[in-house]
Parts: C-alpha cells; structure tokens; sequence
C-alpha cells in the first residue's frame, strides 16, 4: 500500500458541503471522497502516478 500523507487543506465552505453530501451519497468519507476525485481528475488528465513494484 502506498504511503499516505496528511496535510492541510483551505476550501470554501459551500464546496465542503457539496463534497461531504456526495460523500454520504457514496458511502465515502469526506476525505474518501476527495481522494476519489483527485484520483478520478489525475486519471482523466493521464497523469496517474506510476506504479511501483512495491504497490502491485
């Protein structure tokens, strides 16, 4: 499993809210759900970190 890192994120409140409702609606966590969209925005752009032996 690739090694995760915390940080700090500043968002507007209204766009918080939106991404917490999808969340609930996708049976994600908050910070489940925005990892799925950065994941979901890198693989559109064909930007996807490559993979690892490690992480096969």
């Amino acid at each position: 499993m690739a090694k995760k890192k915390a940080f700090a994120l500043r968002i507007n409140e209204e766009m918080l809210k939106a991404i917490e409702k999808w969340a609930a609606d996708e049976f994600r966590s908050t910070n489940g759900q925005i990892e799925w969209m950065l994941h979901q925005s890198l693989k559109h752009a064909k930007r996807e970190p490559k993979k690892k032996a490690e992480d096969n």
